[in-house]
């Protein structure tokens, strides 16, 4: 069972879940909301055909208004923000957890190494399931894989469109990765200095870096151990994966590798 939200992580997890065990193994479930766009819904819907999987549309709008209206007189005067984002991610995780539980599946997380390092992910909510597909592959790496995918099978099975948009969770208007996260090709590259070459943030700064990216950085690292460690089991493809690959307290861990 997968989320498919129309973006490029769970396109490649549904597409590595239909190759392992089976397009007719494989559910796929969408689950726009206010801020879903059309070519989402669009993009989704195509893959799924062209991998032949199921899917089907559950809208959580009716759910977020429920949600808002119960907890709106505690947040008097506050406006909106990553609360009310959280609030839809942790809806589609309730609903997904419903599904696996009555269907008896198992339902694939889709975050990918990128997010889950920095903490970019909602506990109990886009983080419910029981396995990270793509959990130890950075952001760089899903784009890459799902190009080799397309030319591996000489078609766009992954739709070009999925690529080539630019990476949005769709959690409030016009919202764009980047307006919180820096270009996931600098991301990437300090995390696999910091992660994987345990390399100090003054080593990594020598290197050319801006001392406040990799500040920030290293400071998100360290501060969403608690997060990491109550996510699902992660697939590891790499020698410093999150979980038995990277084992670190929660407390205690910023001046290991800090500035």
């Amino acid at each position: 069972l997968i989320g498919l939200s129309g973006g490029i992580d769970s396109a490649l997890t549904a597409t590595l879940a239909c190759h392992a065990i089976g397009s007719e193994n494989v559910t796929c479930v969408m689950m726009p909301s206010a801020y879903s766009s059309d070519h989402s819904l669009s993009d989704s819907i195509t893959l799924s055909n062209n991998l032949g999987c199921n899917i089907h549309k559950l809208p959580i709008e009716p759910i977020i208004d429920v949600y808002n209206d119960s907890i709106s007189p505690l947040f008097k005067l506050r406006g909106s923000g990553t609360t009310e984002e959280n609030i839809q991610a942790r809806v589609r995780g309730t609903l997904l957890m419903a599904i696996a539980n009555k269907e008896n599946a198992l339902l694939l997380t889709t975050g990918n190494k990128s997010e889950l390092a920095v903490g970019y992910c909602t506990l109990y909510g886009d983080m419910c399931g029981g396995l990270s597909v793509i959990g130890d592959l950075y952001k760089t790496t899903v784009y890459s894989l799902s190009k080799y995918i397309n030319q591996k099978f000489n078609r766009h099975l992954i739709p070009p469109s999925i690529i080539t948009k630019a990476p949005s969770a769709e959690l409030r208007p016009n919202q764009e990765d980047q307006d919180t996260l820096p270009p996931y090709e600098l991301l990437d590259a300090i995390l696999k200095q910091y992660l994987e070459h345990y390399r100090s943030g003054d080593e990594i700064i020598r290197d050319g870096y801006k001392k406040e990216t990799v500040d920030w950085v290293i400071s998100q690292v360290n501060s969403q151990e608690y997060k990491r460690q109550q996510t699902p089991p992660v697939l590891k493809v790499s020698q410093a994966a999150f979980g038995q690959g990277r084992r670190m307290p929660i407390a205690g861990t910023i001046s290991l590798f800090s500035t």
